[in-house]
């Protein structure tokens, strides 16, 4: 389960509250070009019109740039596969004020392709300092600790 596009600033801007796998809706060059590392989740959200959920924003560049069709959209709307149950969770969720549905990355699970999603609620920046400060700890503590050992 190699990670192959990832969204790194999630878990910076945001708290995750829940997280779920979905299956998702591509093109044959799409998946070729996700599967050689390209593509891009910032800025990409998860909308949920008429019981079924949407990954907008989700950059995925022609796999052969020379060959693609004039019609490609690197950044059309793709559907996402979820269960009935998590629609319904994710749609109750959704309706939340303060909570959004953002993809944290997207990864191979056997042969297919998976996007992992997350209910997340927006930090402040006193919060964002915050978890700073806890990741510069850990990794001093880390550090020390590989020095005494050595």
């Amino acid at each position: 389960m190699a990670n192959l596009v990832e969204n790194k600033k999630v878990r910076l801007n945001y708290e995750i509250l829940e997280e779920y796998e979905a299956g998702m809706e591509l093109l044959g060059g799409e998946v070729k070009a996700l599967k050689g590392g390209q593509g891009s989740l910032d800025g990409a959200r998860v909308i949920i019109r008429a019981g079924e959920a949407f990954l907008l924003g989700f950059h995925i560049p022609p796999y052969q740039p020379n060959n693609a069709t004039g019609a490609y959209e690197p950044e059309r709307t793709r559907r996402l596969l979820l269960t009935r149950k998590e629609l319904k969770e994710l749609t109750g969720r959704a309706e939340q004020k303060g909570l959004t549905i953002v993809p944290i990355s997207v990864y191979n699970k056997k042969r297919w392709l998976k996007v992992k999603i997350a209910v997340v609620r927006g930090k402040k920046k006193f919060d964002k300092r915050e978890s700073l400060k806890k990741k510069e700890a850990k990794r001093d503590i880390a550090r020390d600790i590989k020095g005494t050992l050595k």
